[in-house]
């Protein structure tokens, strides 16, 4: 089994999405992963997600998505004692990982300066909406905040409909796997140690480096397209018996090819479709022209023709269709787990876009229940069930 991080030990301070998914690709890396969650109420994604009876047992949809595999305490760390067992359990970690607002954990007494004081070789990484320093620091940054504020919206949707938001939280996720790249890198430095600072805005932004670099080098602000791309046509989403297909006949070979196979060869003789740059300028003409064939047979048996041939194309699916495909289904992207502590049925979670010497990374366990893992973990550090008995009581776990 591919386990790179198997030496690995995380401490997972995070809630509802970007800092779990981080956590969550480093699980599957092989990393132990400890949540150390608030008492009482631990992450609020075990309260979020479609469906409610889950919520109120805190083993929320949304905390299931990306949980598999950590381990679960509690601990207030406003409560002397609690402060003092974190400080411990840091001794024995390589990694911190925090998305509170910036200046939170410094206040609650555990914050960079003093948990390096404490093991000089940590990796820190702390993830924020718009990083550690900056007029927007202390503004509150939830993904909507943040595709708002990057641009992504400006350019998602049509003329008519933008500004979109994307049909996913992609700044928490985007923010997320940023985190996790940057975390693993620095575990592979020497000397090991660092503070990684991630803001999720950058992280988002870096991603649209091709839509923004052409403003900063060609200074054509990025526009909202809809369903085309923008850079070549035809390329985009037309309309076919049945559904929607995607088309990308990016290349003046594939024009070819897909004008002789939908026996449209004399669009070719058309001035306005000479060249790429006619074609773009042109692009709403020409997908009329297109679609008057693609119309007459389903999208899924073009897709098929048009693949075979060389010109890269797609029927557009539902998230339940493409889970159903054998592409998805058979290459072990999904996680299937048995009769769940706290759910009381099985379940099935994604895992990551990886596969390693042939085969996914996986992860040994299901998502935790809050504080599942107290007398392990605390245990480890010398506290007896007694003392941890005790230790609940006074609202230190």
């Amino acid at each position: 089994m591919f386990r790179p991080l198997a030496t690995i030990r995380v401490l997972d301070l995070t809630n509802v999405l970007a800092g779990p998914f981080c956590c969550h690709q480093l699980a599957h890396m092989g990393a132990e992963v400890i949540k150390v969650e608030a008492v009482g109420r631990g992450d609020l994604a075990r309260q979020l997600g479609a469906d409610p009876d889950l919520s109120t047992r805190n083993m929320g949809v949304s905390f299931l998505a990306q949980n598999a595999g950590k381990k679960s305490v509690t601990v207030n760390l406003k409560h002397p004692e609690g402060r003092e067992m974190f400080l411990k359990l840091v001794e024995t970690a390589d990694v911190v990982v925090e998305n509170f607002r910036p200046g939170v954990m410094t206040r609650l007494g555990v914050g960079y300066d003093t948990l390096k004081a404490l093991k000089p070789d940590l990796v820190y990484c702390a993830i924020s909406g718009f990083g550690q320093e900056g007029p927007w620091v202390h503004r509150p940054a939830y993904d909507q905040i943040i595709q708002g504020a990057s641009g992504i919206m400006s350019i998602t949707g049509g003329q008519d409909s933008a500004p979109l938001r994307v049909g996913y939280p992609i700044a928490d996720t985007v923010g997320g796997i940023t985190a996790a790249f940057a975390i693993a890198a620095a575990l592979n430095a020497r000397p090991r140690g660092a503070f990684l600072d991630v803001s999720m805005l950058e992280s988002v932004m870096a991603t649209m480096g091709w839509a923004i670099s052409n403003y900063l080098i060609a200074g054509v602000e990025p526009t909202a397209n809809g369903n085309e791309n923008p850079t070549s046509a035809p390329s985009g989403t037309f309309e076919a018996g049945g559904g929607p297909i995607n088309i990308a006949a990016n290349k003046d070979e594939q024009w070819i090819l897909l004008t002789d196979h939908l026996g449209l060869a004399a669009l070719r003789e058309r001035p306005e479709y000479a060249t790429r740059e006619d074609r773009k300028a042109h692009r709403q003409a020409l997908k009329e022209d297109l679609e008057a064939v693609l119309v007459t047979r389903p999208a899924r048996d073009w897709a098929k023709e048009l693949n075979k041939i060389g010109v890269p194309a797609g029927a557009v699916l539902t998230v339940p269709e493409v889970l159903d495909k054998p592409q998805v289904r058979d290459r072990g992207f999904l996680a299937h787990f048995a009769n769940v502590p706290g759910v009381g049925r099985d379940i099935e979670v994604v895992t990551t876009g990886i596969k390693a010497n042939g085969a996914a990374p996986t992860v040994d366990a299901p998502p935790p229940e809050l504080g599942q893992h107290n007398a392990e973990i605390w245990g480890e550090l010398g506290l007896s069930p007694g003392r941890l008995d005790e230790l609940k009581k006074e609202g230190a776990i």
